[in-house]
């Protein structure tokens, strides 16, 4: 049997600080590594919404809505931390165009805008959610070796997404990720939470990646050459086939 993989993180050029997938061609690529489906989660924003459906649908590539959104924490001194929302169904669709909206006008902190963990538990219903890697709360917490805060987060989530909470693993050549992936699959193991394999898309094929980064380094008020810059990504994000 043909192995089948969705891509179910992908940021498209309106993610402005950190992707360059065009939307047409996108769903081009999909139909051509024979994908049946594929979620679009630019950061903060569903700006591409209209364009990606269309574009999809005319492809015959099932469109899935989500977004990456930020979590602020629950207290001020607490790190904003990156979790994939992706809408399910009709409820959820409108829940996530209203956490969105309301990230904009009640969440804007230090020039994010940012969604709290109270906001996003009332309006759970109809979503799934993605932990956001090692990047995420989760993954955060066990970085830094505190096992049982990484258990407390991920039960908090599990509860508020109940069946709908994956655990995210990424296999991009980026540091911490292999100690990070082999870490969440043990808390997965032992609180029965389901694993989720995202490949974190930034630009359609791997030789794109320089030019990504001429957009990130635009964003970030860097130059290419700068030693200082952080290097978050890697040539490794691109669309990969099954």
């Amino acid at each position: 049997m043909r192995p089948e993989f969705v891509h179910l993180r992908v940021h498209s050029e309106y993610s402005l600080s950190d992707g360059i997938v065009r939307i047409k061609p996108l769903a081009e690529a999909c139909v051509k590594l024979d994908m049946p489906a594929v979620a679009l989660s630019d950061r903060n924003n569903l700006f591409a919404l209209v364009k990606f459906y269309n574009a999809a649908q005319a492809a015959g590539i099932k469109p899935i809505i989500a977004s990456d959104i930020w979590v602020v924490g629950d207290h001020s001194n607490e790190e904003a931390t990156p979790l994939v929302l992706i809408a399910r169904t009709d409820a959820g669709y409108r829940n996530l165009c209203e956490l969105l909206s309301r990230s904009y006008t009640e969440g804007q902190s230090m020039g994010v805008a940012g969604l709290k963990r109270g906001w996003i538990e009332a309006q759970a219903d109809g979503m799934i959610a993605l932990s956001g890697g090692k990047d995420g709360d989760v993954g955060k917490a066990l970085l830094s070796g505190n096992i049982e805060e990484a258990k407390r987060r991920t039960t908090r989530w599990m509860q508020m997404f109940p069946d709908a909470f994956f655990l995210e693993l990424h296999r991009t050549d980026r540091d911490g990720e292999e100690e990070y992936n082999a870490l969440a699959v043990n808390l997965a193991l032992e609180l029965d939470c389901p694993v989720v394999a995202t490949n974190d898309v930034r630009f359609l094929h791997q030789d794109q990646f320089e030019a990504h980064e001429v957009r990130v380094c635009i964003h970030d008020s860097r130059t290419l050459d700068d030693p200082r810059r952080e290097r978050r990504y890697t040539d490794q994000q691109y669309l990969k086939s099954s």
